[in-house]
């Protein structure tokens, strides 16, 4: 039995999923923008969509957006304000809600941020991926070095004092010198907050079917700990796996999904997580993945594609692998309320991790030692394991 004495923060999250192409190495719903689409269509699909959720969070508060993709930065702001305007009308949005959009480089969008801001986004995700014009070109990024770097300048420009740049290594045919020039131009364009990981060759893109030449695993791992002490010494503290921000600039989005929070998904192939306290449990949901059968059944309930209630023998699992993602941890009696289960649920777990090293569970806050840290998916797998 789950017992919520209080529900966790709650999320908003939009999905647009619509690039220019897609890339070859990109597993998220994304799909090469045809010439036919009507942004006004799509829009008022997600709003008919969020309609059909809102007896989901009736009376919660929402503390961040993210419309992600995709490119959502393709859409004109005259769309983005409209989309954002019924959101307000609809939700309770909390004072200075964190609102991020997704964008790619190019001059055209980069043009744009001035008036993305105007609509009340806050903050930019710029997908950069690397400043190097030959890497770029083998990601199948249609961007390159001038206007990746234009676009970080033009955020600075349109005001947006909090943006991530997104970048990548272990790239096909990056060196240790490309990797370091990359992290030194992001540096300098003095961004707020830095995504920075090793490109994985997911299931179903091109790069899993034909894959490139990748660095090996050793140089790999040099660029990982020379990008790293390079991001330490700029003042970028590593607060998750891939996340680096200045003081106070961290993600309250993506931190709310490492704390386990709830979360709201409306847009094709969106993803939700909500905790009940009437129900007393905790709903995956998810809508329908195809953007032509997602237009069609918005306004139904056919726009669900499916929803699973969490067992309660997986939650602990659940939560730890987003938690213990998270450098510093978190304090113990963040697990009883984002799960609604006591510490005990885990404790046989978190006893052995702490016997092998892996773990530190003080008073107040669980988090993982350097060696737990550095060999993380063998400290979640514990779980999975004993749940």
């Amino acid at each position: 039995m789950f017992n919520f004495t209080t529900l966790p923060p709650l999320s908003l999250y939009i999905h647009i999923p619509w690039c220019v192409q897609k890339c070859p190495y990109c597993d998220f719903n994304s799909h090469e923008m045809g010439a036919g689409l009507l942004q006004r269509d799509y829009i008022a699909a997600l709003l008919a969509d969020l309609e059909q959720d809102l007896p989901r969070i009736w009376g919660r508060k929402v503390i961040s957006v993210f419309i992600g993709g995709g490119t959502p930065s393709l859409f004109s702001p005259e769309s983005l304000d409209f989309l954002l305007s019924g959101i307000r009308a609809r939700l309770n949005l909390v004072a200075n809600c964190e609102i991020t959009m997704e964008a790619n480089p190019g001059t055209v969008e980069a043009g744009k941020f001035a008036e993305f801001r105007s609509t009340g986004i806050n903050r930019l995700s710029i997908g950069i991926q690397s400043f190097n014009d030959d890497a770029l070109h083998r990601l199948g990024r249609i961007h390159g070095r001038k206007e990746a770097i234009f676009a970080a300048e033009q955020a600075h420009d349109a005001g947006f004092e909090s943006f991530n740049l997104d970048l990548m290594f272990g790239l096909p045919g990056q060196s240790l010198k490309m990797a370091a020039e990359d992290v030194a131009t992001a540096i300098d364009l003095q961004p707020a907050h830095l995504s920075y990981y090793q490109l994985t060759l997911e299931p179903n893109t091109h790069f899993h079917h034909q894959p490139p030449a990748l660095p090996n695993s050793d140089l790999i791992w040099e660029m990982q700990q020379q990008g790293q002490h390079a991001l330490t010494e700029a003042s970028f503290d590593q607060y998750e796996v891939s996340a680096y921000a200045q003081k106070g600039m961290s993600c309250r989005h993506n931190s709310n999904y490492w704390q386990f929070g709830d979360y709201l998904g409306i847009g094709a192939g969106a993803h939700a997580k909500i905790s009940d306290a009437a129900q007393q449990n905790i709903t995956r949901l998810w809508k329908v993945k195809q953007p032509a059968m997602y237009l069609g059944a918005a306004s139904s309930p056919a726009v669900l594609g499916g929803e699973k209630v969490i067992p309660r023998n997986e939650v602990g699992l659940e939560f730890m692998m987003n938690a213990l993602r998270l450098k510093e941890g978190f304090e113990t009696t963040l697990f009883i309320e984002h799960t609604g289960l006591p510490i005990t649920q885990v404790e046989a777990t978190l006893k052995r991790l702490e016997q092998k090293g892996l773990i530190q569970w003080g008073l107040h806050t669980i988090k993982t030692t350097e060696r737990g840290w550095q060999y993380l998916d063998t400290t979640v797998s514990e779980f999975l394991d004993g749940h």
